[in-house]
């Protein structure tokens, strides 16, 4: 079976090829590269490189002919477009990365977009598989360059815990939706094992880098420009909700969807830190 695995060098497409490498299924995976020279390093051996742009569907006619399966995280580029060229090329099935979102803030700009994807995923004729995670472990990359500096997290809402999931599980769920029975027509919501505060996640932090890095507390409004220049202003407030802003108990649950799914529980804030700690020194 051929599957196609879209964002090769992201963070749960990376860890996904990973996977799917040690379980023997390589040889039979494309990973999806807007530039095939610069992704080799993120790419096991054994598994083809193939070229195509997300935002160009029309350029992903070769490395989707043939395949079977197709890995797909949503907002990346032009996602109707993208289930249209999978359909047309025989795809039978898709695993979607959406968000829980949908869910528990379904009013949301983002949300919003992230349904109606999944709709037309549902409305396509393909099989499918959507998974809903919560907010990413790998969200406090953000903070690198402040901890690198000055050993310091300056974030709104420091004390709202949120069961942050860890990628590799995302990973962990597509590859079981990718390889094996019964996930077809299944959504999954992820979550990690547990909440966690953004002061919990820079004392986590400080502990595998040997010294303590501290959380200071700051108001909506200042952590609002920079993330507005970002990301936008509708995206910024949709965030900002999310952090902490306009919490609900959807959000705050805590889902087993992981252990169930994979067998294996979820992975606690503190292992991410671990494995990632080089980008904080």
């Amino acid at each position: 079976m051929t599957m196609v695995v879209t964002g090769a060098t992201g963070n749960i497409g990376r860890e996904l090829l990973r996977q799917l490498s040690m379980d023997g299924r390589g040889a039979g995976v494309r990973a999806l590269t807007r530039d095939a020279a610069r992704a080799g390093a993120a790419v096991p051996d054994g598994v083809a490189v193939v070229e195509g742009d997300l935002g160009r569907p029309a350029s992903l006619k070769s490395a989707l002919g043939g395949a079977r399966s197709l890995f797909l995280v949503s907002g990346v580029g032009d996602d109707a477009g993208v289930l249209d060229a999978a359909r047309d090329a025989g795809v039978e099935h898709v695993v979607l990365v959406s968000s829980i979102t949908v869910e528990t803030h379904p009013h949301l700009g983002p949300a919003q977009a992230n349904l109606a994807v999944e709709r037309r995923l549902r409305e396509s004729g393909m099989e499918w598989t959507v998974l809903r995670p919560t907010q990413f472990a790998s969200n406090t990359l953000w903070w690198a360059d402040s901890v690198r500096d000055a050993s310091v997290v300056r974030v709104p809402y420091a004390d709202v815990g949120l069961p942050a999931v860890h990628p590799a599980d995302i990973a962990s769920v597509a590859r079981a939706a990718l390889t094996g029975p019964g996930h077809r027509g299944r959504t999954y919501p992820l979550t990690g094992p547990e909440r966690i505060t953004p002061r919990q996640q820079a004392g986590e932090l400080g502990r595998v880098l040997g010294r303590e890095v501290a959380c200071v507390g700051i108001g909506r409004e200042a952590a609002y420009g920079p993330m507005a220049a970002m990301m936008g202003a509708e995206v910024a407030n949709s965030v900002l909700d999310l952090m902490g802003g306009d919490v609900n108990d959807a959000l705050l649950a805590v889902h087993d969807t992981v252990a169930r799914v994979t067998g294996s529980p979820a992975r606690p804030y503190r292992r991410w830190a671990e494995e990632n700690a080089d980008a904080f020194r």
